[in-house]
């Protein structure tokens, strides 16, 4: 295993000879911050000092200013204070959240999407001793204590440049879940102890030292946290816009070599006429309609990665160009290092091609959420919360365990509906859920976004002649677009409450 992890990351170039600059600023960073994204910024301020580290809104940073800014910056905050995060994609929040681990200080990441009232309880929950927000966010916020993003310039030219403590105590890192059925959870995610993460991805990504990456998923999120992660192991470029907007995006990609979307944004994208060359485009953050993955693979070439995780397990999977050619709907294979059992309602593993719970183990598990509580685990494996199966060693992704209905005694999955009617002409974007029938116990309700032409008589046909009776959803709706997250997430407890 170990050596398989140093072949992998000798391959993408993060083993690779120093010289004796870039050597003294690889150790001198561990022993100051351990594994950490300190450490990352002080040792590509030793490998790399003048490559630039971030581009965005307000221009660009190198690897050295970044590093020597959030060491002003650092003094802003204190160990064990929390920290609540509340910003768009920017150096305000990297930078913010790398000078947090300098001093030890918890991060809360929140999602830009809350209510006034989900900050509050999640300020309240988490117990957030005070913000650091984009302004925009002002009327929002809890009565707490506040920083604005449009203030951290002062604080950090301003800034003492003293000496920060050494091994300083781990910082907590919080990331709150979706929310997309209920109330935010937050989720404690671990720091790495190794490279040993950072090289399961790249065993089925292949990102390279150096790459310009352009992150269009949000920062907050887990898959957006983890581009920004990955890139820094790299000494990467990271190409970062407040907001997303597709055309922006496309023209900042002729000078990316990869992307990090969310698969509602690289819709987007696929509606615009401009296709830049890029070597990747890493989709992750929810599920990616099979149509979506195929017209990717067609106008961009063979350049589409999709990760299957959560925010809990991190990554399951991850599904190659290769892979998805050959079915557009597979979640792929485990990552270097990842294990995957399908089991039944026992714990028991059920036979290929048979759907059961989906359990993932690898070494960026979460640590459970800070109310207490934790996902449920299984031999070292941690559930996702998913049901699936796999077929000649690919998996694919049937659906929330707790999103299956039965209706009229049969298991029914809204996941293996939706994909199909995205593959349907004249349909844009589609959710299915399980609502209750008194004569069935339970039914399929869709939520479609397409053409006018389309019918709801069209889409029952469709459904009825690919899939069985109990599948065939007996009420479609046709909205102008689905209720979705800042993540891009489908919000199905609004559609739930029309439905």
């Amino acid at each position: 295993m170990l050596t398989r992890v140093l072949l992998t990351l000798v391959k993408a170039g993060v083993i690779r000879p120093l010289g004796p600059r870039g050597l003294s600023g690889t150790v001198r960073g561990y022993l100051q911050w351990n594994i950490t994204l300190a450490w990352g910024y002080q040792t590509g301020a030793g490998r790399h000092p003048d490559r630039a580290a971030i581009v965005d809104d307000d221009g660009v940073l190198t690897y050295r200013q970044v590093h020597e800014r959030t060491d002003r910056l650092a003094h802003a905050f204190r160990a064990k204070e929390r920290i609540g995060l509340l910003c768009r994609n920017h150096r305000g929040f990297i930078e913010t959240l790398t000078a947090c681990t300098k001093v030890g200080a918890d991060a809360v990441l929140l999602n830009t999407g809350l209510s006034k009232t989900q900050l509050a309880q999640v300020a309240q929950d988490q117990e957030i001793d005070r913000f650091v927000a984009d302004r925009e966010f002002a009327d929002a916020l809890p009565d707490l204590p506040v920083v604005f993003s449009d203030e951290l310039e002062s604080l950090i030219l301003n800034g003492p440049t003293t000496s920060l403590p050494r091994r300083p105590p781990r910082g907590r890192l919080i990331i709150l879940t979706s929310g997309t059925t209920g109330t935010p959870k937050g989720a404690r995610r671990p720091e790495p102890a190794s490279l040993a993460p950072a090289a399961a991805l790249l065993s089925r990504i292949p990102l390279r030292h150096g790459d310009v990456i352009s992150i269009t998923s949000p920062l907050f999120h887990a898959w957006g946290l983890a581009a920004f992660q990955l890139g820094l192991v790299l000494g990467a470029t990271l190409v970062l816009r407040r907001k997303f907007d597709p055309t922006q995006t496309l023209k900042d990609a002729e000078k990316c070599t990869a992307m990090f979307v969310v698969p509602v944004m690289l819709q987007r994208m696929l509606e615009t006429p401009h296709r830049p060359k890029l070597r990747i485009i890493a989709s992750s953050g929810s599920s990616l309609p099979p149509r979506v993955a195929t017209r990717t693979l067609e106008e961009f070439g063979p350049v589409l990665y999709n990760l299957y995780g959560s925010t809990e397990v991190s990554w399951a999977s991850i599904a190659t160009p290769e892979e998805m050619l050959a079915d557009p709907g597979t979640a792929g294979q485990p990552p270097l290092g990842t294990r995957l059992a399908i089991v039944d309602d026992q714990g028991k593993p059920v036979a290929p091609g048979e759907t059961g719970r989906i359990f993932v183990g690898n070494e960026m598990l979460f640590d459970g959420y800070t109310n207490g509580t934790s996902k449920e685990s299984l031999n070292g494996l941690m559930s996702t919360g998913d049901l699936g199966y796999l077929k000649d060693g690919l998996l694919f992704v049937a659906g929330r365990d707790d999103e299956m209905i039965i209706s009229g005694g049969e298991n029914v999955y809204p996941r293996e509906v939706e994909d199909l009617l995205s593959t349907l002409d004249g349909v844009t974007e589609v959710a299915v859920i399980g609502v209750p029938d008194d004569e069935f116990g339970q039914r399929l309700v869709a939520f479609v976004v397409g053409e006018e032409t389309l019918t709801a008589e069209h889409i029952r046909e469709h459904v009825k002649a690919n899939l069985a009776r109990f599948s065939v959803p007996r009420d479609v709706f046709f909205l102008d677009e689905l209720p979705r997250n800042a993540a891009g997430k489908v919000l199905k407890r609004q559609l739930r409450e029309q439905g």
